[in-house]
């Protein structure tokens, strides 16, 4: 059969659909999420609490406490997103997520006024409860405090319907004490939650094997979820793995931090015909000589900006682990090249 007879049109085009609709109400949209900013909380003076009432596109029954979404806003004539935990889904559907003011995004959208529309994604990531009915352990640190305490609201509703007992450990590392408040009526509700609130700019606290064993003696023992600042994480990756535990525990990163003593390799985008230096994540550098590679979250989370490493070593910034395979996915967002690297894009 000949090609144009297999040619199907598309009669109703998405943009046209949307563009009409948007003129009825600007929340309609065929397939995109859309929503319209609720309610603006301030936690500090620089984190704020926003609820979101998303279009009927939003799939609410995907949703798993520790997950996020992507929220896409105009900064400046151009389409920017970041990626966002949810700390809570009320029951009328509106989203709530927790935005610290620290870059051009979370800006525009902790200034958003009443009615005010962005696009969302669908919920995405895995930092989601392994085993809601075994004792666990949550560590946060500044705004990583917004997945764990999604965990940690999930952890309890699940153990008062199992009628369950197990202990939960909360340690938050916090200079502004967003979400204290609650999770001490938390702790106050439910005998099995313990909190210890540790306020670094009133101790100079880090987080050690000591402090681990004096606050949660069988820590080890306990699955572990953790999210927070760069230097709290790499941490408590260098104690598990000291302490042969890495298998217990669950982790989520919301700041990527590159090897700053490793020298700029040469990069080729292979299709684009495309050669640049990379000295920061291979997403970062592309942008830096105008390149556009397709992204979203920016963090590891969501998957948009994987490709085909067509050969050369690269390191992941999160875990450490170096690829030398040929032929193989990696995240552009965060890979760094550690020699000449090509990629299929």
């Amino acid at each position: 059969m000949s090609s144009y007879m297999q040619y199907q049109p598309e009669w109703v085009r998405e943009d046209f659909v949307d563009f009409i609709a948007e003129k009825i109400n600007p929340i309609w949209a065929w397939k995109k999420v859309k929503a319209s900013v609720v309610k603006t909380r301030a936690l500090s003076s620089d984190f704020y609490q926003i609820q979101l009432r998303p279009n009927r596109n939003f799939n609410h029954q995907q949703f798993q406490a520790g997950q996020s979404i992507l929220v896409t806003v105009d900064v400046e004539g151009v389409r920017q997103q970041r990626s966002y935990s949810i700390v809570k889904l009320l029951s009328n559907g509106d989203i709530i997520i927790a935005v610290k003011q620290q870059g051009k995004v979370s800006n525009v959208i902790t200034q958003m006024a009443f009615g005010r529309i962005v696009e969302l994604s669908q919920t995405q990531g895995e930092f989601v409860l392994v085993n809601a009915k075994e004792p666990m352990l949550l560590i946060a640190s500044g705004s990583g405090i917004t997945a764990i305490y999604a965990l940690l609201q999930q952890a309890l509703a699940d153990g008062s319907l199992s009628q369950s007992s197990q202990n939960i450990d909360l340690i938050y590392f916090t200079r502004d004490d967003a979400f204290h408040t609650d999770i001490e009526l938390l702790a106050q509700q439910y005998p099995q939650f313990q909190y210890h609130h540790i306020n670094t700019t009133q101790q100079k606290q880090h987080l050690t094997t000591e402090l681990l064993a004096h606050l949660v003696p069988d820590f080890q023992q306990r699955q572990s979820y953790a999210c927070g600042a760069s230097s709290m994480m790499q941490s408590l990756n260098q104690l598990y793995t000291d302490l042969d535990i890495t298998a217990k525990l669950k982790q989520e990163y919301f700041q990527v931090v590159v090897d700053e003593s490793l020298e700029a390799q040469p990069v080729t985008f292979l299709r684009s015909q495309q050669e640049f230096e990379a000295k920061t994540n291979l997403l970062e550098s592309a942008e830096q000589v105008g390149l556009r590679p397709t992204h979203g979250c920016r963090m590891g989370m969501c998957n948009t900006c994987t490709c085909t490493k067509v050969s050369g070593s690269t390191k992941n910034i999160l875990t450490g682990e170096i690829n030398h395979d040929a032929n193989t996915q990696i995240k552009l967002c965060i890979s760094q090249a550690i020699s000449p690297v090509v990629i299929n894009l």
